[in-house]
């Protein structure tokens, strides 16, 4: 029934998505998700109670009716295809027709061969490889069910038998997709379940036998665990990849150093996180790129997230004489949203340490300036650690005694952490 009304609707999955969110800015649901909903395939019935809200204001009827089949007695406007021929929907659907072809013959080149050909591994390899180009950019909702499906299809075909080359591969593959998978749940504020994945990242990168991979798990946790508040933790496992990365001297090499800075900061070492600092800073004079770099996106470090790094260090001490001058060359790293190396995160992140440099010095109405563009994401970008970055302004304004002047901008953060990402409904 869903499908037979978007086609008399003559709108594309696509389109449909834009107007469920009109209806309900809580109505998420990706473009493939509703196509698959349309065509009743199994496993895909799930929707949240927002987007069953938003279904059943736009067609009046509930997600269970939507799903039965088309009622006969209705009128239907593509014929019943009584023989072999092909009944297309109405004109309009093309795109949609074509992705869910694509997706269609992806599946099929993938997990229907009883083993895996090199075109199938490369297939793969270019699916991770869009994910992690997107990752940095998009919001989460938008490619988690991508993430999950391509990291299920990749333990599906671990599970066959593979020659050594093919499972190599496949690990290192699936290693990366629980990598993702990890940050997502970092970014959902569950820190739990984003150790969880990275450990079985871990087990895959061993398989793999790829330090570049070791070395950015080990950044990955480390990551998870600032962000959790476990900051000597942090530092543990920044140093436990400096071994890997020593070995293949990626991009990682500089994470590493510069992400023990900032638990280092954050401890209070001052000392120690401006020298961690200073070896990011002359570990890119040793970068030699490797297969992690070449994916790309958030499997590589840059030089912006290598100053917003730490700006984000020098951020927890206050009055520093170079947290001011960090934080606007963060923030400057960012302007450009064409830029490959841009992120929402980091850019979003850079702007709150510059509102804390600000406070610092007393500028509240400059503070504000700074952060007022972190307050107007969208709840689904409002992943953990923005909402932790806008805390620590809020914190800052307390800390220096200023709260009285900076009325307004109290009032904006706490609506803001009021409705990150991991309160929507999913």
């Amino acid at each position: 029934m869903l499908e037979h009304l978007i086609q008399q609707r003559n709108r594309t999955y696509e389109e449909m998505v834009v107007e469920f969110s009109r209806l309900d800015e809580r109505a998420t649901i990706s473009a493939r998700h509703l196509g698959r909903l349309a065509r009743g395939e199994r496993g895909s019935t799930g929707a949240t109670p927002a987007t069953r809200r938003a279904l059943q204001a736009m067609f009046g009827m509930s997600l269970e009716e939507l799903l039965r089949p088309c009622h006969p007695a209705l009128e239907v406007t593509t014929p019943p295809a009584n023989d072999s021929s092909l009944v297309l929907p109405s004109p309009g659907n093309e795109r949609s027709i074509l992705a869910m072809a694509a997706d269609r013959a992806r599946r099929f080149a993938l997990l229907t061969s009883e083993s895996t050909t090199p075109e199938a591994v490369d297939q793969l390899r270019d699916d991770v490889q869009r994910l992690a180009l997107a990752y940095p950019q998009r919001a989460l909702p938008e490619i988690l069910g991508d993430l999950a499906e391509t990291q299920d299809t990749l333990f599906t075909l671990l599970e066959r038998r593979q020659t050594p080359q093919q499972a190599r591969q496949l690990h290192f593959l699936a290693s990366v997709t629980s990598g993702l998978l990890a940050k997502a749940s970092h970014d959902l504020a569950d820190p739990h379940a984003a150790m969880l994945q990275a450990r079985t990242a871990i087990l895959c990168a061993d398989q793999a036998d790829h330090n570049g991979l070791r070395a950015w798990l080990r950044g990955l946790q480390s990551l998870v665990a600032y962000w959790a508040g476990r900051y000597a933790e942090s530092v543990r496992y920044a140093e436990m990849g400096t071994v890997f990365a020593s070995r293949s001297n990626g991009t990682a090499s500089v994470w590493l150093p510069v992400s023990a800075a900032r638990a280092y900061a954050a401890l209070g070492n001052s000392e120690k996180a401006m020298t961690a600092i200073q070896a990011a800073e002359e570990a890119w004079n040793h970068v030699e790129p490797d297969e992690m770099d070449e994916l790309g996106g958030i499997c590589t470090f840059n030089q912006p997230r290598t100053v917003y790094y730490a700006a984000d260090a020098l951020a927890w001490l206050p009055g520093h004489e170079q947290a001011l001058t960090y934080a606007e060359r963060a923030v400057a790293a960012y302007v450009d949203r064409r830029d490959p190396a841009w992120a929402f995160g980091d850019q979003a992140g850079s702007q709150a340490d510059l509102a804390i440099a600000r406070i610092a010095a007393g500028e509240i109405e400059g503070a504000y300036e700074a952060v007022s563009p972190v307050l107007d994401l969208e709840p689904s970008q409002r992943i953990n650690g923005i909402i932790n970055s806008v805390q620590r302004v809020h914190q800052a304004v307390s800390r220096a005694g200023l709260a009285a002047e900076a009325t307004d901008m109290i009032e904006h953060i706490e609506d803001f952490t009021a409705t990150p990402l991991r309160s929507l409904p999913r």
